[in-house]
């Protein structure tokens, strides 16, 4: 596998190796599990993993092949577009026995990824990194191959950054005395546009630094912010008021109709109820043959 490739990975990955490594036995060092995902051009998307039990000796590792198999099949049955993409390991370095069970996956599909995570903390913070494996050497001499990382990074689809904000909020809380419940959509929208403004007090500053030479013009930046102020729809104010005005409709419409589907399925259903209690008391009164 080339090494110019990135690998994105989803918090739920993250999640799962560290609730493994906590259920780990008592006389396991690390958890090691494979990767499921997609693969796009020079893009590894890692979406869900599943560990595998395994012991680890001085000069060999043993592993239940077997259950990886089955776990795979069953994960294909519910999410057939999720392909083997690779393995992980708790840990913040590659062992000695990387090479063994990379080598096990290498047999069961192309180019397979490595993936560490320091569940341990060691520098303070949980540490991810990702390898492949690349072959060295020269041609027709001695030859050999070695694990070379490549950029990784995390990222969250919409219905997950929604579960990541509900963590978040309950992350300082000892002791939950009531569920933390998703918050309205209108509540939602008064601290996104709040979160924006804020972003916008940085961007005006660090524009104003850099107009009075405070501080040092970036092209990187430059060229991002050109491409955010092209993005915005050239509209004036009374157009963007009739679109909002438009879209706040259509929302308060959705709501309104969801509540009646509500409430009518609500009454069906009591109404379901007391007619077969009225039928129960009328076959009490009917006399049998």
């Amino acid at each position: 596998m080339a090494v110019n490739i990135r690998v994105k990975v989803h918090p739920v990955v993250l999640f799962q190796i560290t609730d493994s490594y906590e259920r780990r036995n008592i006389d396991s060092d690390r958890v090691i599990g494979t990767l499921v995902g997609s693969v796009d051009k020079q893009c590894v998307e890692v979406t869900n993993c599943f560990s595998i039990p395994h012991k680890e000796h001085t000069d060999r590792v043993e592993a239940d092949i077997m259950y990886a198999q089955e776990m795979f099949d069953l994960n294909k049955k519910v999410s057939p577009q999720e392909n083997l993409v690779g393995w992980f390991a708790t840990g913040n370095e590659v062992t000695n026995h990387s090479a063994l069970i990379h080598d096990y996956y290498a047999r069961e599909t192309k180019d397979p990824i490595h993936l560490t995570l320091d569940t341990t903390l060691e520098n303070g913070r949980m540490t991810m990194k990702a390898y492949v494996f690349v072959p060295l050497g020269v041609p027709g001499a001695t030859t050999g191959s070695m694990f070379t990382p490549v950029p990784v990074e995390v990222v969250a689809s919409e219905p997950e950054i929604a579960g990541l904000d509900l963590l978040h909020k309950s992350k300082h809380q000892k002791l939950l005395t009531r569920p933390i419940e998703p918050l309205p959509d209108l509540t939602k929208i008064s601290e996104a546009a709040a979160k924006l403004e804020d972003f916008l007090d940085v961007l005006i500053r660090y524009v104003g630094s850099v107009c009075d030479g405070s501080h040092q013009a970036d092209n990187v930046i430059g060229r991002q912010l050109w491409d955010l102020v092209q993005s915005v729809p050239k509209m004036d104010s009374e157009e963007f008021e009739r679109m909002l005005n438009s879209n706040v409709r259509d929302l308060l419409m959705v709501i309104y109709l969801s509540q009646m589907t509500k409430t009518q399925l609500k009454l069906n259903e009591k109404l379901s109820m007391h007619s077969a209690a009225n039928i129960k008391e009328m076959a009490k009164l009917i006399p049998s043959d």
